[in-house]
């Protein structure tokens, strides 16, 4: 490690000022003057000076022992701080063990001022033993405290690697050249980390793209690597298929660049909406969506949003030609899951439910509607959502279970809407009358409604079943 500008200062300056000190150290010990009763103090000028001198050298001299020390390993750092202070230890300890047998005016002095008599008796000079190596184990503590101290540090900073919560950029340990080898391999492993977190919610955000959040969320998982072949999970759900109309038809009389971009400015349309009312899309079928939604009721209002969505579009897209679509609304059980191999691991769902909601798609468009819901759903409404809809006649299965749809009102204009819910009650005695083959009541029914709104379809279509079915039992 190459050193500090500061540091090579200091030791500049530390150097100067030793040639001074030691010249002027003569004036300072001249002027402590031992006598029987302890020490005089004579200082002159130059003492003074010299006194000064040898302060500012030793605390410099400290500052760049300090320093060197920081550049040593733990193990280096303990013994070259310990070693001196021992050495003077054992120094003190010898003197004051010796002075009460030693002889001259400065033992003299020495025993007087710590009060050692030279007696067998003499219990001071323990005391003063004592206090020494008591001095002693303190500042060995203190070194040994502040020599380890970067190591509870270390200690927090794996605790919180391990667990993964060490957050900040740059972790400071502190301490001599070892440790901030440790710190700089710590913020190393922490970056690392970092990075693997970044990508992997960069990946998690990039396979929400393909896997949304929501098939997460069913499947009780947070992440894409927790996703395991065979991962199910069943619950009651809904389910939304939305069917681009004439799509076809219209895809032909396109360019395929052409048919491209239309298709795609209707999914551009649609699924921003689906996730808007907490539902996630899980399959593109071409021109058509299955999504999925935890409440029923939130898929009604994405339905209805889709369509007001979708008239806006027609009107400010006049390039292409104009959009329309067919909902159909079920719930029931699901199965999420992660089905496939080990090298193609796909989400999907599985249940009778979406079965159904491919035939009521073909209802949808048999009896010209736009929005079918089944009852199924209608059941599981809380009672404060409120939403107009009429009976449209049942689907019929292969195990004979007959499944209620019911048509949504509320996606018709105003005017269109209220009349029609006016004539809910005739149109809904007119479907139960056909579904009882009573064709004639059937056609009445119908053809009251189609007076009053003329471009009602369902009604339509019902009136002219209703006449062929009496036409065929007349001839």
């Amino acid at each position: 490690m190459p050193m500090r500008t500061s540091t090579k200062i200091l030791i500049i300056v530390t150097i100067a000022l030793a040639v001074p000190t030691f010249v002027l150290t003569p004036n300072l010990l001249s002027a402590i003057v031992p006598t029987g009763k302890g020490f005089e103090f004579a200082f002159t000028p130059l003492a003074w000076v010299d006194l000064a001198l040898q302060i500012v050298f030793n605390i410099l001299l400290g500052i760049v022992f300090l320093r060197f020390l920081k550049t040593q390993r733990l193990s280096n750092m303990i013994f070259l701080s310990i070693a001196p202070l021992t050495l003077t230890y054992a120094v003190g300890m010898t003197y004051i063990v010796s002075v009460k047998n030693m002889t001259g005016v400065t033992a003299e002095a020495v025993r007087a001022t710590l009060n050692i008599a030279t007696t067998e008796k003499a219990y001071n000079n323990l005391l003063w033993a004592g206090l020494l190596t008591l001095v002693y184990l303190v500042a060995l503590f203190v070194i040994v405290l502040f020599a380890c101290r970067p190591l509870a540090k270390v200690e927090r900073a794996t605790q919180k690697l391990g667990d993964g919560r060490l957050k900040m950029d740059d972790y400071k340990v502190g301490g001599g050249k070892q440790f901030q080898q440790i710190e700089n391999s710590l913020n190393k492993i922490n970056y690392n980390i970092k990075e693997k977190e970044n990508k992997i919610k960069q990946t998690n955000l990039e396979a929400q793209k393909f896997i949304p959040k929501q098939f997460f969320k069913f499947l009780g998982k947070t992440s894409i690597e927790e996703l395991e072949l065979g991962n199910q999970v069943k619950k009651n759900a809904t389910t939304l298929f939305c069917d681009l109309k004439s799509a076809t038809n219209i895809s032909r009389s396109l360019s395929l660049e052409e048919n491209f971009n239309y298709i795609n400015s209707y999914l551009k349309t649609v699924a921003p909406l689906i996730r808007r009312y907490d539902g996630f899309i899980d399959k593109y079928l071409g021109d058509g969506v299955l999504s999925v939604f935890s409440k029923p009721q939130d898929a009604i209002e994405c339905a209805h949003a889709i369509f007001r969505a979708i008239d806006v579009k027609n009107k400010s897209q006049k390039e292409l030609p104009a959009i329309d679509a067919r909902i159909s609304i079920n719930t029931g059980e699901i199965i999420f899951g992660i089905v496939g191999d080990e090298e193609r691991k796909s989400p999907t769902i599985i249940s009778d439910v979406v079965n159904l909601a491919g035939k009521m798609e073909e209802i949808n468009m048999f009896i010209g509607t736009k929005l079918l819901i089944a009852k199924s759903s209608l059941n599981e409404l809380p009672q404060n959502f409120e939403f107009e809809h009429r009976y449209c006649g049942a689907l019929s299965l292969e195990d004979g279970v007959q499944v209620p749809l019911f048509e949504s009102l509320n996606y018709y204009p105003k005017n269109k809407r209220e009349k029609l819910k006016k004539l809910k009650n005739k149109f809904e005695a007119g479907v139960r009358a056909y579904n009882e083959k009573n064709y004639k009541y059937a056609k009445e029914c119908f053809e009251f409604v189609l007076h009053y709104v003329p471009d009602d379809k369902p009604s339509f279509v019902y009136f002219n079943r209703a006449s062929d079915k009496l036409k065929s039992v007349a001839s």
